[in-house]
């Protein structure tokens, strides 16, 4: 399988290849050329697999420039028990509406799910070429604990994560800043996500530098993210179902616009997903999208600091995938929208709106602090079952689009110790933190706080990169 960028500008490439590249050289994402299809008979003969025997027949077909035995070995060691005790458990909320549990991993958050492979398939692939990597990186929460915590101490790989000083939850904060492995540097920006963002998708796009330093990229505009997160789609709808053909709906909690994409690629496999139900939070730049058709990202000082913070994102590094997709996969048509909101701040597709839910299955809602902070009260009392903020985000707007005989999925954002202030709040009661992680707040915290700038952070990746 070779694998093409959105934008046009980037020969096909192997799997390898865009794996260790991260963004396409013309600052367009990668994507398959042609995606694999999955028949009603290759899912049904899946049912009895476990989760990373599934994992490597899904990741297979995005991957053949890997032996198939160390891909297995690769899955077997991502999501061997030690990692996750329990791992993507359903969880019943009520009738018809279930959590698909994937916050079980080593930083209680979904991003494990498929950083914990990437960890893997980077240190297999970087000892075959003799090669290091220097991934530069930025997160609004739980990307950043969660890319450190499954390459921390690798072979050949530097981490430098870029995260939004004081916006964070401080659990978020204190997973992150308190490791102490020589080949992780924390970055803490005065702005927001979307500008530390904006740093990387800068240094990345600087192919000089980029390739004076071996800059990758651990953020989901890597296809492997994507592809691995594709793993529990499958998984879900397999469990959510007793046969062939029947619908699943998936809610989820979107900032990024990574996890649900994910999903789109599923259902454009062939998985039979009824419904792809997107969730935001009061930054409700892709609801409105989905909404009117129109795509108006908003600057730093109108992107509000949530009780959800991981979602506190106005520019959805991922998007660009679907718009590939909705524009029937032409490259020209991207690039042109790509211009246009870089000079106006926006683009129109509502010529294209039926298609967003007839063809695509996708629809949208908001939720805000009071919406979040009555669904963790209301699922607390009803079941029992504590919820983060960003999963009330998702059970709130789900609530909105129960269809009668389709069995709705919430994805699990993060399990709500990482964010004991707005649990107290919902419910008087601070959550349970486990074990292991009761005195992160204690220990000793290794960060770089600096300005919003470039140059500030390329000369920090200069001095410390391998």
């Amino acid at each position: 399988m070779k694998y093409l960028s959105t934008r046009g500008g980037m020969r096909p490439q192997p799997f390898c290849d865009i794996l260790l590249e991260g963004l396409a050289p013309d600052g367009g994402l990668t994507l398959p050329e042609t995606l694999p299809k999955l028949d009603a008979d290759t899912l049904e003969s899946w049912r009895g697999l476990d989760y990373a025997d599934l994992a490597a027949r899904v990741l297979g077909l995005f991957i053949d420039d890997i032996a198939p035995g160390d891909l297995s070995r690769m899955t077997r060691a991502a999501y061997a028990p030690d990692v996750f005790p329990r791992i993507a458990p359903i969880k019943p909320l009520r009738p018809g509406l279930a959590l698909l549990g994937l916050s079980e991993g080593p930083t209680l958050a979904f991003k494990d799910m498929a950083m914990q492979f990437l960890g893997q398939v980077f240190e297999h692939v970087l000892a075959q070429r003799g090669q290091t990597l220097n991934i530069l990186g930025a997160t609004s929460g739980d990307t950043g604990s969660a890319a450190e915590y499954a390459l921390r101490g690798k072979r050949g790989v530097a981490v430098f994560m870029l995260s939004p000083h004081g916006r964070m939850s401080a659990f978020q904060r204190a997973q992150m800043y308190s490791l102490q492995d020589a080949n992780i540097h924390n970055i803490a920006l005065h702005g927001v996500f979307d500008e530390c963002q904006d740093i990387v998708k800068a240094l990345a796009g600087d192919l000089d530098f980029k390739s004076a330093h071996r800059l990758g990229a651990v953020n989901s505009i890597n296809w492997a993210r994507i592809a691995a997160q594709v793993v529990y789609y499958v998984w879900g709808w397999l469990r959510a179902t007793q046969g062939p053909g029947q619908p699943v709906s998936f809610a989820v909690p979107s900032g990024n616009f990574g996890n649900i994409l994910a999903g789109h690629i599923a259902r454009e496999m062939g998985v039979p997903i009824r419904r792809l139900v997107l969730a935001t939070n009061e930054n409700n730049v892709l609801e409105e999208f989905f909404r009117t058709g129109v795509y108006r990202p908003r600057a730093a000082d109108q992107t509000h600091a949530t009780s959800s913070p991981s979602m506190d994102i106005s520019r959805a590094s991922n998007f660009e995938r679907f718009v590939f997709d909705l524009v029937d996969r032409d490259p020209a048509r991207v690039r042109a929208l790509m211009e246009e909101l870089r000079a106006t701040g926006q683009f129109d597709l509502s010529g294209l709106r039926s298609a967003f839910t007839e063809r695509y299955g996708f629809v949208a809602g908001v939720s805000t602090h009071a919406d979040r902070l009555r669904t963790i009260r209301d699922i607390r009392r009803e079941t029992g079952v504590l919820i983060d903020p960003h999963t009330a985000d998702g059970v709130k707007v789900a609530l909105e689009h129960l269809e009668d005989g389709v069995p709705m999925l919430v994805l699990e954002t993060a399990l709500p110790a990482k964010f004991a202030e707005t649990i107290l709040e919902a419910t008087g009661e601070a959550p349970d933190v486990p074990a292991g992680l009761r005195d992160l707040d204690q220990l000793p915290q290794r960060v770089a706080v600096m300005d919003c700038d470039a140059r500030q952070v390329a000369d920090y990746v200069r001095r410390h990169a391998l």
